[in-house]
């Protein structure tokens, strides 16, 4: 490890802090033969005590769903006994152990997360993964699911890879790039050349480790004397790769002939590759004793993943194609199916059934078990070996699906364009429709989205009536995401008798009672098994948009509940969105940032940017009403760089109503009036701006100029009025309150607070405070200390600083000096702690709490472990009581 004493130093700060029961993440790149392998290799000797786990990923690999994480896994498998059953049960699922298939990939994720803690076994556990830009992609999400997660499990996880780019999921992770040896380092590895030889080399090496050893050890003694060819210009790793073809080039034909099938073998398995090659073990000792391999027991590995590239492409096509079909050969075992299957793909020079046949078996087997990236790549595979075009188009319609579903749009919208005439099966064209409206709606824009399905809807919907239901409802949800009042119309208007489109439809024709009306039999409809999922989330979202919040809150509930026991982790992310947006309205804030935070991880995991952008919106107007500037800023700019290029008009309002909150918050009265304002336009009808027009209204007055803040009291009056519901009459009568002369307002305000009873606290503090405003400029300051005493104490109990400052200010000016309530034990809590003993305090255990919140059940155990002295109790029983309280 010469000239490597920083890093040396970082990976012994990870192992020291392990040993004080945290853990960390590292993610180690730079080019080949740099030293990342040796610098693992320093980690596993300064790990004393610690149990090591270590996987390779190999690229011959890449393709076989959970490969790796079956190789790290392996020497600690009695440990699945120990995981949460339907955690055991997925990982037995997915290393072929049983039949079951997997709903839901994140099980995968929060199973590898719990075996982590559970290889830790109340110690410590360092995990290393080396050439993990080979790892298949169902391991890598796997595995940086559960580093996203780790907290205090006291495991070191290291990644190892060429490129940042080289491996999925790891954005954000601490890195460490390695850089070429100093001068100094790098002389001392060549220290026993000439001189004129070893500047030739260091020049030629440019600080690469394995350059230089390998540089070095191919001269010959006429060029150790100094006699050198003149200086290439080539990379370090395509140079060492020229010295290990050379060094393979002078090898015994039968030799070269047994490393090519090594190199072409997934197995390492030397039984297989000397059956497959018919050769003996004798014919490996030249390459053995060139260094080039390492034989060890029934394995065979080359000693770096440039010495089989080197050998593999160095071989002619031939020779290749003959070395994977007699792999195939030998590899006749049912356990060895999926690499046979490969094999016999990587040696096909056209189209053969019969192995897309087994390629599709190998899809169908990969996609149960959530592995949808290599799900995908079988299916791709299985098209291009398929003459026939229907089946052809049907193979590639799968594998963009499966990449879609697996997060990678790009590639989804490669395959589906793969599809260059419609199907002629009409079930065939709505599958593809949807997949290029999930990759459209993925990175491009709803509205584009919408109108692709509805293409499609007009398309088949004559030949399958049983297809247009759904095709529309997805277009429906495309097109809320813009708020596109026109496209949502056109989408109900093709189904008028289906009541879930006919809510939108009557709603933007200003027919609220109409609306309310078709929304009931949605509502009773919902606990039905008949009512799909798409029509249970859009009716939350009608209840929301039409102020009935309560109901809203149930059924996001249940849609996220409904998503967690089904397996729809795809979906989660949306229903966690609905979820804490209703929150947020009810200001239930540590409720809606646990919730936001959760689905913003799982959106990150799917590659949901869409999603992403909506729950990023959601978390700036927590943090806006928190007071947390630059986090608000950060998160909302973050979600308008998303959605204001693409369209999405609702994303957009969301973003700029949380900078416009931060602004009133701490008195930008003018700012958040224009905040406000651009915020009501940006999506194509007035309706998806109701919610923001008390603020809006508040920002004009208080910004002096109230001719802007009679409009919208008169549209929030009118839309209260015909909901009906009382929250929304509430902030009406606040709003004429703000906007009517003296002799009015306080009508308003007694009638705002009447209605606010059982409502949402943060409506019914932020209506105190400005009724105890109006009450102390008119100069009757004891009546308005009642009310700003009670908006500072809800605004202190819910950490909305901003608000809680300014009702402080006025109570002082009214002459009350007095601090705020500390707002009960809870507020002593984060908010990951508040609800992990709410879960406690009902009776979920840790491994019940760690399921849910995406947690290790040792990190429920260390919250609970901080929050009891915090809360004065020592017991569950003890939550219960203090929480019934």
């Amino acid at each position: 490890m010469q000239g490597r004493a920083a890093e040396r130093d970082r990976v012994d700060r990870m192992l020291a802090d392990a040993r004080g029961g945290a853990s960390s993440v590292l993610l180690i790149h730079g080019e080949a033969g740099i030293g990342k392998t040796a610098l693992l290799d320093y980690a596993t000797a300064r790990a004393s005590g610690m149990r090591v786990l270590r996987l390779v990923g190999l690229e011959s690999e890449t393709e076989l769903a959970f490969a790796g994480l079956h190789q790290l896994f392996l020497p600690v498998m009695d440990r699945v006994d120990q995981l949460p059953s339907p955690q055991a049960r997925a990982l037995r699922a997915v290393f072929g152990l049983t039949d079951d298939t997997v709903h839901d990939r994140f099980v995968i994720g929060l199973a590898v997360l719990t075996m982590l803690s559970e290889a830790a076994d109340g110690g410590t556990l360092l995990c290393l993964v080396d050439d993990a830009q080979w790892l298949d992609r169902a391991s890598v999400d796997a595995l940086t699911f559960a580093a996203r997660r780790l907290q205090v499990e006291g495991v070191v996880l290291i990644f190892a890879a060429r490129s940042t780019a080289g491996v999925a999921g790891v954005d954000g992770f601490p890195s460490l790039h390695l850089a070429g040896l100093d001068q100094e380092a790098a002389a001392a590895l060549v220290s026993d050349l000439p001189p004129y030889v070893r500047e030739r080399i260091l020049d030629e090496a440019q600080g690469n480790p394995l350059a230089l050893r390998e540089l070095s050890a191919a001269l010959t003694p006429t060029q150790r004397a100094g006699q050198l060819s003149p200086l290439t210009m080539s990379a370090p790793s395509s140079r060492v790769q020229d010295a290990f073809q050379a060094q393979i080039s002078r090898l015994p034909e039968t030799t070269r002939a047994l490393l090519l099938t090594a190199a072409a073998d997934d197995t390492g398995t030397l039984d297989v590759i000397l059956r497959a090659a018919e050769a003996t073990v004798a014919d490996l000792e030249p390459a053995e004793r060139a260094d080039l391999i390492v034989l060890s027991g029934d394995v065979l590995r080359f000693r770096h993943p440039l010495i089989r590239y080197a050998v593999y492409q160095g071989s002619p096509f031939a020779g290749r194609v003959a070395a994977h079909r007699a792999l195939a050969a030998v590899l006749v075992a049912p356990e060895h199916a999926h690499r046979r299957a490969w094999q016999l793909a990587a040696a096909a020079t056209g189209p053969d059934e019969e192995v897309a046949d087994e390629l599709e078996r190998v899809a169908v087997w990969a996609g149960g078990r959530q592995a949808l990236a290599s799900a995908s790549a079988a299916y791709e595979r299985a098209a291009q070996l398929t003459a026939e075009p229907e089946t052809r188009a049907r193979r590639f319609v799968a594998a963009a699906q499966a990449a879609a579903d697996a997060g990678q749009d790009e590639r989804g919208g490669r395959l589906a364009a793969m599809v260059e005439v419609t199907p002629q099966d009409p079930g065939l064209a709505a599958d593809l429709a949807r997949v290029r409206a999930v990759v459209e709606l993925g990175y491009g824009s709803p509205d584009v989205a919408a109108r692709i399905l509805l293409d499609c809807a007009d398309h088949i919907g004559v030949r399958r009536p049983d297809k247009l239901p759904a095709l529309l409802v997805d277009a429906l949800h495309a097109a809320f995401s813009s708020g596109n009042a026109e496209l949502i119309a056109a989408v109900a208007a093709r189904a008028p008798t289906e009541l879930v489109l006919a809510v939108p439809a009557r709603l933007l024709a200003d027919d609220v009672p109409g609306a309310l009306r078709a929304l009931h039999p949605l509502m009773a409809a919902r606990g039905r098994t008949d009512s799909g999922f798409m029509d249970r989330l859009m009716t939350g979202i009608y209840c929301h948009l039409s102020a009935d919040d309560q109901a809203a809150y149930e059924i996001a509930a249940e849609a996220v509940d409904h998503c967690r026991d089904s397996g729809m982790g795809g979906w989660l992310p949306t229903a966690l969105h609905l979820l804490a947006r209703v929150e947020l309205t009810l200001g239930r804030y540590d409720a809606a940032s646990v919730h936001a935070t959760d689905g913003l991880r799982l959106a990150e995991g799917y590659n949901l940017a869409h999603r992403a952008a909506h729950l990023r919106a959601v978390l700036a107007t927590l943090a806006a009403v928190r007071g947390e500037e630059e986090q608000a800023r950060r998160l909302a700019w973050d979600a308008l760089a998303y959605t204001e290029p693409r369209g999405i008009g609702r994303g957009t309002a969301d973003a700029l109503w949380a900078l416009g909150l931060l602004d009133l918050g701490v008195g930008r009265a003018d700012a958040a009036l224009e905040r406000f304002e651009a915020a009501r336009a940006a999506p194509g009808h007035r309706l998806f701006g109701v919610f923001l027009l008390p603020d809006l209204v508040e920002a004009a007055v208080r910004a002096g100029r109230p001719e802007r803040a009679v409009e919208p009291t008169r549209l929030l009056d009118e839309w209260a009025r015909k909901t009906g519901r009382p929250g929304l009459v509430a902030l009406a009568h606040r709003c004429r309150a703000l906007t009517a002369s003296d002799g009015e307002a306080e009508q308003h305000f007694v009638s705002a607070a009447r209605l606010h009873q059982g409502g949402g606290a943060v409506d019914r503090a932020r209506t105190a405070l400005l009724h105890g405003e109006w009450l102390r400029r008119a100069r009757r300051k004891l009546e308005a200390r009642r009310h700003l005493r009670d908006a500072l104490d809800t605004f202190t109990t819910l950490g909305a600083e901003p608000w809680a400052r300014r009702a402080g200010a006025e109570l002082r000016a009214s002459g009350d000096a007095a601090e705020p309530s500390l707002g009960g034990p809870l507020s002593r809590l984060s908010p990951q702690e508040r609800e992990v003993v709410r879960l406690a305090a009902a009776g979920a255990t840790n491994r019940e709490i760690a399921a849910q919140l995406f947690l290790s059940p040792r990190t429920v155990g260390h919250h609970l472990y901080r929050a009891f002295p915090k809360l004065g109790v020592t017991s569950r029983t003890d939550l219960a009581t203090l929480l019934a309280s």
